[in-house]
């Protein structure tokens, strides 16, 4: 049947937001409906969509407003788009995705086995990680010289002058409420989470949660899934609580969710799922709900690091995994370290309900080691709209970055290359040709005043080919050109 011809699957009901008051913009308001009839199993796998021209007349809206929702759709994973054929449902729903959120709805939360350890402290010391601004390419954290000083200084000044002695003497537990209000609300608005101030927790940061997390969830000898290849410090907060590691393959879909029937007594899955740390791919829908089907089913825990999902440079952020959790599996990692600048301190948990109360005794036992000062200058901060902001312009500064490097290796490096994972995030991956070696490549490179990171020094039992992690955020566009230029020459045939 010809594209625009397809019938349509059922009798969609038209989205109450695009008839009330609703803040959301049409196109947001078509997507959530369609996401939402997709997860519902309303919309079938394999199943057509109808025309956007159809969809369009029926719905009374501008044919390029359900484009532009077909697009984030089939961004995110839920549907695929071929010329001439249409567009199909390509996420699979398992049965107990559906079962667990009906069970939620009926009965809130289903009762989860907490099994808390008792707390340990370490003073093992965390691993120096290289990246920093302005160095050419490790430079895959937020740049400082984006924040609005000024905006910043005035939250800080503001705050205090508001502030009583009880604000500063008596932090709240889990952290200062304003703040944890100002979280949950963009969480809600952006990540798709629903969440309130209660399932919040404050910390320095993801490294600091994932930490508390280990305190709270691991005893020696627990087992914990990782994705190989993965993030360094992760496995060695692991490590140290005294985990038993499994390195866990990816793929081009994210992590490998057909192996984790595999370990039936894992205790945790560690994943980075909006932009897989080092490889950048992103966890499509099927494997998403894999996952947390695959948690359900065995009790485990899933920690969710979402270390820089606010940067996608082709459609808006996506929804984090999080948002799919209809049995509270998930626990949620954020960080205005990777949004704001590196030297704030300040990161964030979503705690499932079950999980809070031993948590909490292990945060407590740990001490409250951000400072209440910062927190209520970022609440300010927050709720001034200065955060939203400078994210919109930081989206565009990377962007832009990005594009610089790219465009200089497609100028000097003679097609001798490949990439992977720029499209979000502070890095991407540059492929090496084939024979050359990714250590003589990384040599080179310092010598020309480079500093690289194979993709290899982030693997366990992993092998790829060789590749080298490139970020670019925290550079100048000088930095990003004349870096970019030296890394094409290096590829480049001699002659």
């Amino acid at each position: 049947m010809a594209r625009g011809k397809a019938a349509i699957p059922l009798d969609l009901p038209c989205p109450a937001g695009l008839s009330t008051g609703n803040p959301q913009s049409k196109q947001e308001c078509i997507a959530d409906a369609l996401r939402d009839a997709i997860l519902k199993r309303l919309l079938p796998g394999d199943s057509p969509l109808p025309s956007s021209r159809t969809l369009a007349a029926r719905w009374g809206v501008a044919r390029g407003t359900v484009e532009a929702a077909y697009d984030r759709l089939c961004s995110e994973g839920y549907i695929a788009r071929a010329q001439g054929s249409g567009s199909r449902v390509c996420a699979v729903v398992p049965d107990s995705y559906l079962r667990a959120a009906a069970q939620s709805r009926d009965n809130g939360a289903p009762p989860v086995d907490a099994r808390p350890a008792p707390a340990r402290t370490t003073d093992a010391a965390e691993p120096e990680q290289g990246v920093r601004p302005g160095v050419p390419f490790v430079a895959r954290l937020a740049d400082p010289g984006l924040l609005p000083m000024q905006q910043w200084k005035k939250a800080l000044g503001a705050s205090l002058l508001a502030a009583t002695a009880n604000d500063l003497g008596a932090t709240p537990a889990q952290g200062v409420e304003s703040l944890r209000d100002e979280i949950a609300a963009y969480l809600r608005e952006y990540r798709g989470i629903p969440c309130s101030a209660g399932d919040i927790f404050i910390t320095t940061g993801i490294r600091h949660s994932i930490d508390l997390v280990a305190r709270t969830l691991l005893t020696p000898g627990s087992t914990v899934l990782m994705e190989d290849p993965g993030y360094a410090s992760a496995w060695q907060i692991f490590t140290i609580a005294g985990a038993t590691v499994i390195d866990v393959p990816v793929d081009r879909e994210g992590i490998d969710t057909a192996s984790l029937d595999r370990h039936p007594d894992a205790r945790a899955a560690y994943v980075t799922p909006a932009h897989q740390a080092p490889l950048g791919v992103t966890m499509s829908v099927s494997r998403r709900l894999e996952l947390l089907d695959w948690a359900q089913r065995n009790r485990a825990w899933i920690v969710e690091d979402d270390y820089d999902g606010e940067f996608s440079y082709q459609t808006a952020p996506l929804p984090a995994l999080k948002s799919l959790d209809a049995c509270d599996r998930v626990i949620y990692c954020g960080s205005f370290n990777k949004t704001l600048f590196s030297g704030l301190r300040i990161g964030f948990m979503v705690v499932p309900a079950a999980l809070r109360p031993a948590l909490s005794s292990v945060w407590h036992a740990t001490a409250r080691s951000v400072g209440v000062a910062p927190q209520l200058a970022l609440a300010r901060f927050i709720a001034h709209g200065d955060f939203a902001k400078h994210l919109r312009a930081a989206r565009h500064a990377y962007r832009q970055r990005r594009d610089i490097v790219l465009d200089q290796l497609a100028k000097h490096a003679g097609g001798r290359y490949a990439v992977s994972g720029e499209h979000a995030g502070f890095h991407f991956v540059l492929w090496l040709p084939p024979g050359m070696d990714d250590a003589t490549y990384v040599a080179q490179a310092r010598a020309a005043g480079i500093e690289l990171q194979p993709v290899r020094g982030f693997c366990r039992s992993a092998r790829y080919a060789a590749g080298v992690v490139v970020g670019y955020s925290a550079l100048t566009a000088a930095h990003a050109r004349h870096g970019g230029r030296l890394l094409a020459k290096l590829l480049a045939p001699s002659v």
